[in-house]
């Protein structure tokens, strides 16, 4: 078949990340019929490595493109006749975005211009297109002790990070308004699962824990989270993409609140049964906690359920087991990615606290 042939040509941007590798590897071979196009700069959080599995397959290409290049976008879009985009390219680290926020604003805002730019023109010649905006729900701010984030909740982003996707999301609803562009959002709780670079708490916990080194826990630990495993997030894309209704916004959450210092203490235990040892709670060290920590986070995902009838198929529970056997496998891939400039930025990072 040729690549004009398949009935969708879509452009994943961000697709060799974590959450977008882990797309990918769902949707290529579940809709043959369809052309994916991965865009992606390879920055230091995307990894080629982690789509080996499709590299070959007919109906996927790699194009490395920075989504700040209007130029470079522009030709990718011609060249493969994009009509629909799922969008997941963006700096992701509130850490990096407290000691760096410049990137953030270009590639979160001035990326997610650029792409809704390209979508506008392609409607304008009276081609139809879908674009679908992948958020999180830290552009809602903080929650006190009870209460959920809706579709409908006040944005009060906190960090140069939930600013810069707050402001996307704005740009994204506005095009629908303004222009009439077939758009949806989704905003999702925080993801963890095969692939995610080190820097973050769950897979950062993991290979602490199994080096013997401390575990950086910010404050006394208490901040609340709602957890989200990947692949239970990627069918709620893959759905929303397909089903979901143009204009709206759909919160995906995976109904795990927990504090983060009930997480270290479960890799911990997870960690002593497959692989013995002394007890690896003994490292956890408290940290200086960063600025803007926001408290807790809680998702309120029954719009989602009720209209397209997705819900989490793991738990809490299942999902972290087999994310810690998942870093146990693939030890090799994990020493890929603490490379020296990982290190330096460990060490700015917690050194110092």
């Amino acid at each position: 078949m040729s690549w004009d042939k398949y009935t969708k040509r879509i452009a994943v941007t961000g697709g060799a990340g974590f959450i977008g590798s882990n797309l990918l590897l769902m949707m290529v071979p579940r809709y043959p019929q369809y052309g994916f196009v991965n865009i992606d700069c390879l920055t230091y959080a995307g990894n080629l490595a982690n789509l080996k599995a499709i590299e070959n397959a007919t109906n996927y290409r790699f194009e490395r493109i920075d989504i700040c290049e209007y130029g470079s976008l522009e030709s990718c879009f011609q060249r493969h006749v994009i009509d629909a985009v799922i969008h997941l390219a963006a700096e992701s680290h509130v850490d990096r975005s407290i000691t760096g926020p410049a990137e953030f604003i270009n590639t979160n805002i001035i990326g997610t211009f650029n792409l809704l730019e390209l979508a506008r023109r392609i409607l304008s010649e009276g081609r139809e297109f879908r674009f679908h905006h992948v958020s999180t729900d830290e552009v809602f701010g903080s929650l006190g002790e009870t209460g959920f984030f809706t579709e409908e909740s006040r944005y009060r982003p906190n960090s140069p990070y939930s600013a810069s996707k707050a402001a996307a999301d704005h740009l994204v609803r506005a095009y629908h308004k303004t222009y009439g562009l077939n758009v949806v959002t989704t905003n999702c709780s925080n993801n963890y699962g095969p692939f995610q670079f080190p820097e973050k708490l769950i897979p950062l916990m993991i290979r602490n824990a199994t080096c013997g080194m401390p575990l950086p826990v910010y404050g006394d630990g208490r901040n609340v989270r709602d957890w989200l495993y990947v692949e239970d997030h990627c069918e709620a894309i893959d759905l929303v993409f397909h089903k979901g209704q143009a204009g709206n916004t759909y919160n995906v959450g995976g109904h795990n609140e927990i504090e983060n210092i009930r997480i270290v203490g479960q890799i911990c235990s997870i960690l002593d049964e497959l692989l013995g040892g002394e007890p690896r709670q003994r490292l956890i060290t408290f940290i200086k906690d960063r600025p803007g920590h926001d408290r807790r986070y809680a998702i309120d995902a029954s719009l989602i359920r009720r209209e397209l009838g997705w819900i989490p198929k793991h738990t809490f529970e299942q999902g972290l087991r087999a994310t810690v056997k998942w870093y146990l496998d693939n030890d090799a891939w994990l020493q890929n990615c603490v490379s020296g400039n990982y290190l330096k930025y460990y060490e700015s990072m917690y050194g110092k606290r």
